[in-house]
């Protein structure tokens, strides 16, 4: 089977972009609708962010828990929010080295914003077969595009019926 090292989810939420971008560009919000992540540590950077600043994300997945530093590549109010993920650990982020990648973009759709949601593997380095094994025994049995797939469609969802709410009240 051939390696998918990028996969993607769009849903069309009835805001305006800027209004998502405000949302999604706050990585301490992320929690609030993602099904593994937690928001950021407390010793994250504030919620200006910039291309350069980083955090530090909290994630789950069953009881197990760990950190990432992340790095913003893009941050372009309204347009596009992206970061990478480059070290990973159970309490502290110390083994480095090129993780992922998730990009968000917002496009005007009629009186809302199509937001797409992209996750890419940036494991590259490692031979599809060790890789392929790290990601069934991390993620219940599936690939990580396909695991990622389903995190993205969670999220999205979260992510409008939220601020759609938000807009009704």
């Amino acid at each position: 089977m051939t390696r998918v090292f990028t996969v993607s989810g769009s849903i069309v939420i009835g805001v305006p972009p800027m209004t998502v971008y405000e949302a999604v560009s706050r990585p301490s919000d992320m929690g609030r609708w993602s099904p593994e992540n937690l928001g950021t540590t407390a010793d994250s950077s504030g919620e200006d962010v910039a291309p350069g600043t980083t955090f530090v994300g909290r994630n789950r997945r069953g009881r197990f828990r760990w950190v990432t530093r992340c790095t913003v590549t893009a941050a372009d109010p309204g347009g596009r929010f992206a970061f990478r993920v480059h070290a990973i650990g159970r309490t502290r982020p110390r083994l480095r080295g090129p993780i992922a990648t998730w990009e968000y973009r917002f496009e005007p759709a009629g009186e809302g914003t199509r937001v797409t949601e992209t996750w890419t593997d940036d494991r590259r380095a490692w031979p599809a077969c060790m890789a392929g094994a790290f990601d069934r025994l991390v993620t219940p049995g599936r690939t990580f595009a396909d695991f990622q797939t389903a995190n993205i469609d969670r999220t999205l969802r979260n992510l409008r019926r939220e601020l759609e709410q938000d807009r009704v009240v």
